[in-house]
């Protein structure tokens, strides 16, 4: 079985069997325009998919454990779990010179180490697009599963990865398919936003353009399903389609009171 290789900030791992459920019975191509952690991904095991992402150094690691596993795992073998190390290879998004010498190859490598070794395995970029995590501490990370990572980059043979805004499945949709949207949250307060995977966040003209997409994927003829908060916001944007809650764990919180079940909305156009 397949497995994500990183851990990511609103991964669905804990919402595999209540997505799995709510699936369509049956469509053709798979997309997933926000891959993130790929958890839904890699459990369905899905041949001939679509996946797409905004974070260049998420893709790459994609592409490179689709086209070169084996050169990943050797280069993943060179990192120490060292305070001064870390910080050393986190800097180097600083300097695009010696950021550019780095090979794909390495760029894959550095960001599976900086998130097995970051804080929380938690992976997230300032304004300017860098890595801002601090030094998790941890005693033992284990940077790889050789065994999954062979299965993931068999999984990936098949499947088209593109770098950049979600709209690039549109193009690509057809009558039948079916897409995936786990995008970054509607904030269920003012506080409580997390849109740190890339520099850009994800503001209210994105969460309409999405809502236009997914008008434009009913009129297809295909199918779509959308993971938000359930907001009052959401519900208002998503008016006419179906809406399933589900309850998730909440894992991101500097304080452990604010950690524990909260409630996750599912929008459907079937």
């Amino acid at each position: 079985m397949s497995k994500p290789v990183i851990k990511w900030v609103g991964g669905k791992r804990q919402l595999i069997n209540d997505i799995k459920r709510l699936l369509p019975k049956k469509y053709n191509r798979y997309f997933e325009p926000f891959i993130g952690g790929g958890a839904l991904f890699f459990d369905l095991k899905h041949t001939n998919a679509f996946i797409n992402d905004y974070n260049p150094e998420l893709t790459n690691l994609y592409k490179i454990l689709r086209d070169n596993p084996q050169e990943l795992m050797s280069d993943l073998d060179k990192h120490i779990n060292e305070s001064e190390y870390y910080y050393e290879l986190r800097v180097l998004d600083r300097d695009v010179k010696k950021f550019k010498k780095l090979t794909l190859v390495e760029r894959a490598s550095r960001f599976i180490y900086l998130n097995k070794s970051g804080f929380n395995g938690l992976y997230r970029v300032n304004s300017k697009g860098e890595c801002n995590v601090p030094f998790g501490k941890q005693k033992n990370p284990r940077y790889y599963d050789a065994k999954n990572i062979m299965s993931c980059s068999e999984l990936l043979k098949d499947t088209e990865i593109t770098t950049g805004d979600f709209e690039n499945i549109k193009e690509h949709i057809k009558e039948g398919d079916f897409v995936y949207f786990d995008p970054p949250y509607v904030p269920l307060s003012e506080t409580s936003s997390f849109t740190g995977y890339t520099d850009k966040g994800f503001d209210e003209d994105m969460q309409l353009r999405l809502r236009e997409l997914c008008d434009y994927i009913e009129e297809l003829g295909a199918y779509f399903m959308l993971s938000n908060s359930d907001t009052p916001y959401v519900k208002e944007l998503y008016e006419g389609y179906k809406f399933h809650i589900v309850e998730a764990t909440r894992s991101i919180n500097s304080k452990a009171s604010g950690r524990g079940k909260i409630k996750e909305v599912i929008v459907t156009n079937y």
